[in-house]
Parts: C-alpha cells; structure tokens; sequence
C-alpha cells in the first residue's frame, strides 16, 4: 500500500489538515512544521495523490505531454494534431522534452503532475521496461503512449499506444529497395537504446534481407541526427569496396543528414548510394533530390492519442471521485489497453534509384 497522507500526519505529530495545507499551499504553514512534515514524507516516500486532489478542486482539464523533442517535427506534427483534438474537447495542454535522455522521463511527468494534469500523452526510450509508466498505473493515472509500438502482452496489461507497425513498415521500405535491385543495404539509426521504435525498424530492416535471402550488414548507430563526428562512418562511406548501395535511415533528420554528409564527400544522391528515410516530415518532399521515405500519420497520431485519453480521464471521474476523499488511493477506472495501429505509406523519392553497376560488384 502507498502511504497516506495520514500517516504522514501521525509521524510528524501533526493533523491531516496541516499536511494538506502545506501540500496546496507551501507558505501556509511555519518553516519548523514544514521541516517536520518533509522529514515524515521522505521517510515514508509518500508522494501526493494528485488525482484526488485534481478531483476534490474539480479536474484541470489539462493534459500533459512528453516528447523526445521538438527539433524533429514529426513530435511537432504530433503535438499539433493533439492541440486541435484538445481545443475541440475543451482540454489544455502542458508540454515537456526530454531530449532522449532516458533518466529525464520521470522528472518530465512528475513536472507535469505538479501543475494537476489530468493525464499524460508520453513517447519515452523504452515502453517494455519503464519504471515512468508503472509509476502512472500505480497512481492510477490515465495515459497513453505515442509512437511507442507496444506488445500483445504490453497491451493487455492495461497499457494504450498509438502508432503505425514499425517493423511492418521497415520491411516494406527495405523491400522496395531490394525490389530496385539493392543488394548491400545497411541501417543507419540513432542508440537503439535511446528508441525503441528504431530497434522495431531494425527488425523490420532483418527482416526484409532475411526474406531475400541477403546478408543484412551490422547497423550504425550515432548520436541524435549528425553525423559529422562519425569519423569511421565517413572513411567507410568514402570506399567504394565497402559502402553500402543504399541507407535505411531510421528518421529522415538522420537521412537529410547523411545526404549532406554524402555530398561533402563527393558522393552522388541516388547515384552513388541512395538513401531512404522514416516519418516522411514535409521538408523531406521540399528538397532536391526528395527524400523517399515511410510517411507516418504524425497529426492523426497525436489526435487519436488525445481523444483515446480525454474519453480514459472521462471514463474515470465517476469512480475516482467517489474514492477522492480517501488519501491512501483512488480508485480510478484503468484503461483498457488497446493499440491502435494507423497505416503507413511510402513516399517514393529522388534519393532512391536502382544501383549503380558498378557499386553492384564491389566485395
């Protein structure tokens, strides 16, 4: 059982209604009487309710979000579609980055937990093993994940995502490059560790050579989206007994970069070595050669997130308010866990062609 704001009380020799008030109002109570009560919360590790209390004042209507950043505007693209899906319910939105730091995810929700959202729209590194999300179903507050790709298992323990089938479309971009006749494709991607969805495009990358019978190449793996101090990268891209044909990059930020990159290095955009991308954002269809790639439902990612959370806070206000006068737990109506799959596209491009013959040959 969670500690109770009564138990917090009793150890610091204080009553129930000093507790609350320092909790709603920090100046309210003496500096003496608050050393006490921080001392009593740290020893318990009690940590506010903030559901009850969001429903005792009557709910924020705000909802939080968490995104990796706002450099890649395929998160921009997702908190648009969430905006306008919020502004037609009547909902606000609070939004924070956590720069794919890992460790950042817990202090990001906790941040927006402290401002009384009602939930969370959150993409983290890894949805399979996140000690954020158990903390949000242990509280019983409403979220859902986008972007993340989740598991059966994943799924039918209570937890919603939304997303397109990152394996599913990997293998359909790699496929389409050995369908032109590639046969040395290697994945360019950023740490697997910081993306769950680019290790999903990595099986999906496995999957596709699997299937035609090729030998896929070992993944590179850089930080963020340069490339520039990718040092045995760009010696490798420069010989042409050992570059790839073609690069599956595993965002186009990637891809645009390694476009640039390949141009500083003499190279030609498809004709040396074509290169796709993933998340198909608009400045990719801009650029000369256009940037092929999987197009992902960005907008319709962040509004289906949105509405599927709206309904889950919705869903549970009957029952948490019942409970909201019991500071121990609330017990609100957990989400049904769902993953709701959206199609994909593949944008064909100017930066993938057929290989070059002679590319073809090389060992």
């Amino acid at each position: 059982m969670r500690p109770s704001i009564k138990q917090v009380a009793h150890l610091a020799g204080v009553s129930i209604a000093t507790v609350s008030r320092l909790l709603n109002k920090p100046g309210s109570v003496s500096a003496e009487t608050a050393e006490k009560i921080h001392r009593s919360i740290a020893e318990l590790g009690f940590r506010p309710n903030f559901t009850g209390r969001n429903l005792r004042a009557g709910n924020s209507r705000t909802v939080g979000v968490v995104v990796p950043t706002l450099s890649n505007t395929v998160f921009a693209q997702c908190l648009q579609g969430i905006e306008l899906a919020a502004r037609e319910l009547d909902y606000s939105v609070m939004f924070t980055t956590t720069e794919y730091l890992p460790q950042d995810e817990s202090a990001a929700v906790e941040l927006l937990l402290g401002h009384r959202v009602d939930g969370v729209i959150l993409t983290v590194a890894d949805a399979g093993a996140n000690a954020t999300l158990d903390l949000l179903e242990r509280e019983r507050i409403p979220f859902v994940l986008a972007y993340n790709q989740l598991a059966a298992a994943e799924a039918a323990a209570h937890r919603t995502s939304v997303s397109v089938d990152n394996r599913v479309a990997a293998c359909d971009a790699v496929s389409h490059l050995i369908a032109l006749g590639h046969r040395r494709i290697q994945m360019l991607s950023g740490r697997f560790n910081a993306s769950d969805r680019a290790m999903q495009r990595y099986c999906g990358y496995l999957d596709a050579m699997h299937a035609a019978g090729l030998a896929p190449l070992p993944a590179i793996e850089v930080e963020r989206h340069t490339l520039t101090a990718a040092t045995d990268y760009q010696q490798m891209m420069a010989d042409p007994l050992h570059r790839p044909t073609a690069l599956f990059c595993s965002n186009d930020l990637l891809a645009l970069s390694a476009m640039r990159d390949l141009r500083a290095l003499g190279l030609q955009v498809p004709g040396d070595i074509s290169v796709m991308g993933f998340d198909g954002i608009p400045v990719g269809a801009l650029i000369e050669p256009v940037l092929a790639s999987v197009v992902q439902p960005s907008e319709q990612i962040g509004d289906v997130a949105l509405r599927t959370l709206v309904a889950a806070i919705e869903r549970a206000l009957p029952a948490a308010a019942v409970a909201a006068g019991d500071d121990a737990s609330v017990h609100a109506t957990a989400i049904a866990g769902v993953r709701h799959i959206l199609p994909h596209v593949l944008r064909e491009g100017g930066s993938v062609a057929p290989p070059a013959q002679r590319s073809q040959h090389a060992s």
